[in-house]
């Protein structure tokens, strides 16, 4: 498909522009929910934000572009969801300790 934007008009363009944005921001959306549903609500994810530690938490709940997540530490934190990773519980074959440790599940 091509267009020859030459030959529109400044008011062609702007409608132009406004439908290439409409159509950009959907497409962003679709993505996002796509990448969602890819989890839980409940489900143990981790992220890395920049300049801090990986942080693990628990998927609390699905916004319009992110989840909301509440890390072991009680923070609140909205995360894109192709920043999340899902968490796996492996459970110690040690039964005398009963240690369950946490590891990051690759997607």
């Amino acid at each position: 498909m091509s267009i020859d934007i030459d030959r529109l008009t400044v008011e062609e363009l702007i409608e132009l522009n406004h439908k290439v944005v409409e159509r950009l921001k959907f497409l962003q959306s679709m993505y996002a929910h796509k990448d969602m549903m890819k989890f839980n609500i409940g489900e143990k994810v981790s992220f890395d934000p920049p300049g801090q530690a990986k942080q693990i938490g628990t998927l609390m709940k699905y916004n319009k572009k992110t989840v909301t997540v509440i890390t072991e530490s009680g923070q609140k934190w909205n995360v894109s969801p192709h920043l999340l990773s899902k968490v796996k519980n492996v459970k110690s074959k040690n039964k005398k300790s009963g240690n369950i440790i946490d590891l990051p599940v690759k997607k």
